[in-house]
């Protein structure tokens, strides 16, 4: 049987918290507060994590192995000592997209069933 790092899908389907932060570590390393942000400014507010989801699925992630915590930090006076700050793995980023690759093809088939329409925002 091939391992969860031989085979992003093995992870599929990813809980939503989880994909939200993949999303958010995608573009750079984040603390969980900044990650927070992003998620909610990302979807207009439409999808906010509480500190004990996002604590648990990163938790969750750094035994998986789809993101890491980083010693790398921001100039001091920018920073606050007590934050940790996390980055997507090579797996996370594989895991992220081979779950995007799925919502896809499931709004393809919606597409297809006329439960969106072609045009349509899913």
């Amino acid at each position: 049987m091939p391992s969860h790092a031989e085979n992003p899908a093995a992870f599929l389907p990813l809980p939503p918290a989880t994909l939200h932060i993949l999303l958010a570590l995608a573009g750079e390393d984040r603390h969980g507060y900044a990650i927070i942000q992003d998620i909610a400014a990302r979807t207009g507010g439409a999808v906010t994590l509480g500190p004990g989801t996002l604590y648990r699925s990163i938790q969750r992630m750094l035994e998986q192995g789809l993101v890491v915590e980083t010693q790398d930090r921001p100039a001091p006076e920018l920073d606050d000592e007590r934050r940790r700050y996390y980055r997507l793995t090579d797996l996370g980023r594989a895991v992220a997209h081979a779950d995007v690759d799925r919502l896809a093809d499931t709004l393809a088939l919606a597409r297809a069933r006329g439960f969106v329409p072609a045009g349509g925002r899913a």
